[in-house]
């Protein structure tokens, strides 16, 4: 080995200009505090007036705005009557804060009506977020905003712009999310049916093309707005010649937009039957939340909290991808992938026929605590072939990908991030029905969780034995 000669004091020298670089930036990072009231409200998104969930008395709820490094405080307050609620950070890593990540009965409980919990993490990268409701179908209510991470104090951006838009995409339906949710556990069973209206900023038009055939307003006047209603169109200002930066999310419940100018295990996703309800499954699996958060009955060894059996890792290579379940009946279960810290893996979702003949579904995913690469996607079902032409030197990163109907899409992430995470359908009622899985690894590994995220199921009851000490 080759002999470096370093002048006298000259590693300490590099070791102080190091340090100081580090505590330079470490000072630029700022605590952004927000508080929060959740309640519900009436507004008239699309020109019709109904009741939507909102924050400190705003739809869509407020933007959250920080730098790269900061740390986000939320405290949430729940102003709702009669259901709980959480808040999900939607592409938020959650790195050492995975109680924070907002899913209820995975990283912590709901929180009840006239409670307060507090929300703490790091934002650690720039980019375009939002964050919703993760409890029932919230943010099929309303319950969404904007969250928009600039670069680090200090940092140039990658392009130069002139000005920024925001665009946040959302469907709404007139039906109430809580009516919405007893059509889909009935018998017979109830879809939720096409949204009523597609919003721009909370801001939408319901069904002008038929307004006059529906109403005493012969010409349509109904939709003719002065521009100072709660549904006119936000007018966004820009001048000629210049740049301008454009921010949008996606929330929408079950809409697909496309806006021109977002280990092994193999996952077939039909449609299926649990004791004759209609459910969504991975491999013959509906996920059932179980009342304790996973993160705490994992960390705390509560083995009878959930299912001790895991799902299954692949499904049938004789599955006909093109025609419906032979077998129509599924399982509901709560088990969880327990996953090797620092593991590779790969995931191939498959997309099946559902119930009925020649129907198949596009399935947007999304997992939490992680970015994935995209390796591929293809139509039919996934083969040896397709494996041999999986993209392994430039995939995208994403943290949400789709599948499309008749369709595979390979992902692979690494396990790498401790604590526990859903992976699921963005659609919320598929969700709703089951359509997730659940991953953990290395929760041994979670530091300190807060008593109030764990303070309901087995959890709450260790905490007033007192046997969590």
């Amino acid at each position: 080995m080759a002999k470096v000669n370093l002048p006298e004091g000259g590693l300490i020298r590099y070791c102080v200009i190091i340090l100081s670089l580090l505590i330079g930036k470490a000072l630029s990072w700022k605590v952004r505090h927000y508080d929060f009231d959740v309640e519900y409200m009436y507004r008239s998104l699309d020109c019709v007036q109904h009741v939507v969930m909102g924050i400190n008395g705003q739809f869509p709820a407020p933007t959250i705005r920080a730098n790269a490094g900061d740390t986000v405080v939320v405290r949430l307050t729940n102003k709702l009557q009669t259901e709980g609620v959480v808040i999900h950070w939607h592409g938020i890593r959650q790195l050492g804060t995975p109680w924070a990540d907002g899913t209820a009965s995975i990283s912590q409980c709901a929180i009840n009506p006239g409670e307060t919990f507090t929300y703490r993490f790091k934002v650690d990268r720039a980019g375009t977020y939002f964050y919703h409701g993760h409890y029932g179908m919230q943010r099929s209510a309303g319950l969404y905003g904007s969250l928009i991470v600039d670069v680090a104090e200090g940092e140039k951006e990658p392009f130069h712009y002139d000005g920024e838009i925001n665009l946040l995409l959302s469907d709404w339906w007139h039906q109430s999310v809580h009516e919405q949710e007893v059509g889909l556990s009935s018998l017979p069973f109830r879809w939720i049916g096409e949204p009523q209206s597609l919003l721009i900023n909370g801001r939408g038009q319901y069904n002008c093309s038929l307004a006059a055939h529906y109403s005493n307003y012969s010409n349509g006047n109904q939709c003719k707005l002065r521009g100072g209603e709660q549904c006119a169109p936000q007018i966004l200002h820009v001048l000629p010649n210049k740049t301008y930066r454009l921010r949008i999310a996606s929330t929408t419940a079950l809409a697909s937009l496309n806006l021109a100018i977002g280990e092994c295990l193999s996952a077939i996703i039909p449609f299926g039957r649990v004791n004759g309800y209609t459910k969504w499954a991975i491999n013959n699996v509906s996920l059932a939340l179980p009342p304790t958060p996973y993160l705490g009955s994992i960390k705390f060894g509560l083995k009878n909290a959930f299912g001790n059996t895991s799902p299954p890792e692949r499904f049938s290579a004789t599955y006909d991808i093109m025609k419906p379940p032979a077998n129509p009946n599924s399982t509901v279960g709560s088990g969880v992938y327990m996953l090797g810290l620092g593991t590779t893996v790969d995931v191939i979702l498959q997309n099946a026929n559902a119930l009925s003949e020649n129907v198949s579904e596009i399935h947007p995913w999304h997992l939490h605590g992680h970015d994935f690469w995209v390796l591929g996607y293809g139509e039919g079902k996934f083969s040896t072939e397709d494996e041999k032409n999986l993209n392994l030197k430039n995939p995208p990163l994403r943290n949400t990908a789709v599948i499309f109907p008749y369709g595979w899409t390979a992902l692979r992430f690494v396990a790498d991030n401790p604590g526990v995470w859903a992976f699921h359908c963005h659609i919320e009622p598929h969700l709703h029905l089951g359509m997730g899985v659940i991953f953990a690894e290395g929760v041994h590994r979670v530091g300190k969780i807060p008593n109030e995220a764990l303070a309901c199921g087995l959890t709450a009851k260790m905490f007033l034995s007192g046997k969590n000490n």
